[in-house]
């Protein structure tokens, strides 16, 4: 079987030095908030370029911490409006909700998957305090037209970046063209803990001052509580792992780019819509998607294949039970999107031959 992900493998590349951040943390007793969580801090912000980079605990609380703070700030109030996209994973919209903010879905750019800049000002109310881009399965949103949007009408740019580390446009990385962003270190991405962890990165001093404090109950200091607080902290064990793993992101994607422009240039498969590339640098395949109209066909033959696949999401938020206030809505280009979209293999440990086969079975359908 070829894996859509081989995580054992990726991981095993990086297995000494793992191990040997394992026992440095194990031997220094000292486990929550100290020097492991300092260093990768200090080593994300300069990746990113970036003043501050925040532990937390996962993307998803990234992205909520972020809109708690702008809250706390006096900078969003109950019942905002955020822009964000309508064929987003949930948990950009979860966040949103979550912050008793209101979320506006607004349809992609079929060619890419991204929000559409071009029907951004439309879904603009007086209520509208943010745009939250994504950048999905690994590609850069145009931040240059949302960021014209966003300063015309006074508006924060949140990022997600949970699938984009690393992504780069115009000498920026993901990350530092918003106001703050988020990003998720769950195992499957890019760069992948060995548990759950994620980050926040802004340039925004009192942001980053707030954040600090709500991720650890709401203080500065402790038993001094400034805030109504939650306890989402990245480990000290996490961030030395993660530590070990970052030194080595720009070479597993360009690992990804080679089995991309392998896909790119040999599937040509009429059946298949490959994906549309805006610029190599500013896409790290978090992952390859493909749509096609029979999708599920196309998944069970992939399978008798041997070839595992899986579907990057068979349902749009707005048709979630979680979302029934949201049911209404016609979104036809996301629920095309849905419905079609398949996830090939793709790690920066598939071999040549791996990646030979999947070719060729996609080329026989």
């Amino acid at each position: 079987m070829i894996k859509f992900l081989d995580l054992l493998g990726i991981n095993q590349q990086h297995k000494e030095e793992l191990k040997e951040a394992f026992e440095r943390v194990l031997d220094s007793g000292w486990y929550i908030m100290g020097k492991e969580l300092k260093q990768f801090e200090a080593n994300f912000a300069k990746y990113c370029n970036v003043k501050h980079a925040i532990g937390v605990a996962n993307g998803l609380d990234a992205l909520i911490l972020i809109i708690r703070a702008y809250k706390e700030m006096g900078i969003f109030r109950d019942g905002d409006e955020v822009l964000v996209p309508s064929n987003t994973y949930i948990a950009s919209i979860l966040a949103i909700s979550a912050n008793n903010l209101v979320p506006v879905l607004v349809e992609p750019n079929i060619e890419t998957y991204n929000i559409d800049p071009s029907l951004i000002e439309s879904k603009i109310s007086d209520k509208t305090k943010a745009i939250l881009p994504v950048h999905l399965y690994g590609q850069l949103c145009d931040m240059e037209s949302i960021s014209i949007i966003a300063n015309k009408y006074g508006l924060k740019v949140i990022e997600d970046c949970a699938q984009a580390h690393g992504a780069k446009r115009w000498d920026k990385q993901a990350g530092s063209f918003g106001d703050a962003a988020g990003f998720s270190f769950y195992p499957g991405k890019n760069l992948g803990a060995l548990g759950d962890a994620g980050m926040i990165t802004t340039n925004d001093d009192e942001l980053a001052a707030t954040l600090r404090a709500l991720l650890n109950y709401g203080s500065h200091i402790k038993y001094e509580n400034k805030y109504k607080g939650i306890n989402s902290r990245l480990d000290e064990l996490q961030a030395a792992l993660l530590d070990v793993k970052l030194k080595n992101l720009n070479a597993e994607t360009a690992a990804r780019r080679i089995v991309a422009n392998r896909y790119l240039s040999e599937v040509v498969n009429p059946k298949i819509v490959l994906p549309n590339v805006i610029d190599q640098n500013a896409h790290v395949w978090h992952l390859f998607v493909v749509r096609t109209n029979d999708r599920e066909h196309l998944q069970k033959y992939l399978a008798d294949n041997k070839i595992q696949t899986v579907i990057h999401y068979p349902i749009p938020p707005h048709k979630q039970e979680a979302y029934k206030e949201l049911k209404h809505l016609s979104l036809p280009i996301s629920e095309k999107i849905h419905g079609e979209v398949l996830s090939l293999p793709i790690s920066p440990v598939m071999s040549k031959e791996e990646v030979s086969t999947v070719v060729r079975v996609l080329n026989d359908y």
